[in-house]
């Protein structure tokens, strides 16, 4: 039994029953170690403009405060605040909650996840804790290799249309605890402030941002689709990570008749498959001569499609292989045009370094395990900046590519480590 004092926690005797008058028996450490972990991811304020600094200025009282609240049903949840993130030609909205109501449900994920953790299909991946993307790119890739078809299904909204009614009714199956079922409600029920600052009563759907909405969409697809999927089609492998799922089929007709079959599943669950995201699609390599006109789909960042690789022996052969997708090049790119090299003739090597090694350190880390060629032809991209950044700083090499290449040979053999990308395109035993 603890308390919160002064942004500290002190221990009290066991003896002391203060706690147990509260309708609601929720540990004051469950609530401090929620937002220990609030506080290590950082995250942005909300509505009430709050920073996790300006959280922790006042921090024994702002939990107890908080656990006073939960413990006792009078706690009742800030609005959300919407953030539009760019995605593709518009914006993903993402809903903000502050750093109290993040704590809040944090606490709650806490209780909850170990329980659906051990509920949850063996091939459902996203969100979840130990599961890494590269893992699931890796398992998709050796389904294709033992299947021929894929139907990459995309669900329209899904986090905007989760039905409120039948996502409780997934939550009282593993939440036997009235508090827990309370706030989710409340949660899920929350007005969200747009950018405008008009506030928006959602009916349905949960706002992606909170930290307990990909905990209990997954709940939610576990029913909609993982069970229904085990009960009913026992022998087709799916790989789910959060909304983006593909299913491996023996042939075209099981693929269409799944696809027809989940459109009236998804319908009964209140959510609808894309009419024109979702596709079939042939893994054709060459051992697979059949004839359609999709043979590829993207993945989680990456491309599915035949590739030309080459094996032990060194002979070429056509495979189904990842790389990084176009989709993915494409904002990479986006990211490194903005960061305006060629112009930034009064900043060093070493400073250019430390800008584009953060990025680029994370691109590798993801794409290099896979059919890497993409991303080696886009580093050297990153290459023929520099080597206009030289041209345009000193004046010895303005109009002189060749003589701007060896310049920065030399730089690159002189301090091989400065950038990420000298690392991996050009130091021996990488690649």
């Amino acid at each position: 039994m603890t308390l919160f004092d002064q942004g500290r926690v002190t221990t009290v005797k066991q003896d002391d029953h203060r706690t147990t008058a509260k309708p609601f028996e929720i540990p004051k450490r469950l609530v401090y170690n929620a937002w220990k972990r609030v506080a290590a991811n950082k995250g942005a304020p909300g509505v009430d403009r709050e920073s996790i600094q300006a959280y922790k200025k006042n921090l024994g009282g702002n939990l107890y405060k908080l656990w006073n609240r939960m413990s006792s049903g009078s706690y009742h949840p800030k609005p959300v605040k919407q953030v539009l993130i760019p995605k593709g030609d518009g914006f993903r909205s993402l809903g903000v909650p502050t750093v109290a109501d993040r704590t809040a449900q944090m606490a709650v994920k806490m209780v909850l996840e170990p329980r659906l953790e051990k509920i949850f299909h063996p091939g459902s991946y996203g969100y979840r804790p130990g599961v890494g993307a590269k893992d699931v790119v890796l398992q998709v890739r050796g389904n294709c290799w033992r299947y021929d078809w894929v139907l990459d299904m995309d669900i329209k909204a899904f986090f905007d249309s989760i039905d409120h009614e039948l996502m409780m009714r997934a939550v009282e199956k593993h939440a036997p605890e009235k508090w827990i079922r309370i706030y989710i409600r409340r949660w899920l029920e929350c007005p969200i402030q747009l950018e405008s600052g008009e506030m928006e009563n959602r009916s349905c759907g949960t706002p992606q941002g909170g930290v307990i909405s990909p905990l209990i969409a997954n709940l939610y697809l576990h029913y909609a689709f993982d069970h229904w999927m085990k009960q009913n089609y026992p022998g087709i492998p799916f790989i789910r990570y959060a909304d983006d799922i593909v299913c491996h089929c023996r042939n075209r007709n099981e693929a269409e008749t799944l696809w027809e079959n989940l459109k009236e599943r998804l319908g009964h669950c209140k959510l609808q498959l894309h009419p024109v995201k979702t596709k079939m699609v042939y893994c054709k390599d060459n051992k697979r001569k059949g004839v359609y006109s999709l043979t590829r789909f993207d993945f989680l960042g990456f491309s599915f499609h035949g590739r030309t690789v080459q094996d032990r022996q060194g002979n070429l052969f056509t495979g189904f292989n990842p790389g990084v997708s176009r989709k993915s090049l494409k904002r990479m790119n986006e990211s490194i045009r903005e960061l305006n090299i060629n112009s930034r003739t009064q900043s060093t090597m070493s400073e250019l370094a430390e800008m584009i090694n953060p990025k680029v350190r994370g691109w590798i880390a993801y794409y290099r395990s896979f059919y890497p060629e993409p991303l080696k032809r886009f580093l050297i991209r990153i290459e023929l900046r520099l080597g206009r950044w030289a041209r345009n700083k000193y004046k010895q090499l303005r109009g002189r590519k060749r003589r701007s290449w060896n310049w920065l040979k030399r730089f690159r053999a002189s301090f091989p480590k400065m950038f990420v990308h000298w690392d991996y395109l050009f130091l021996k035993g990488h690649g």
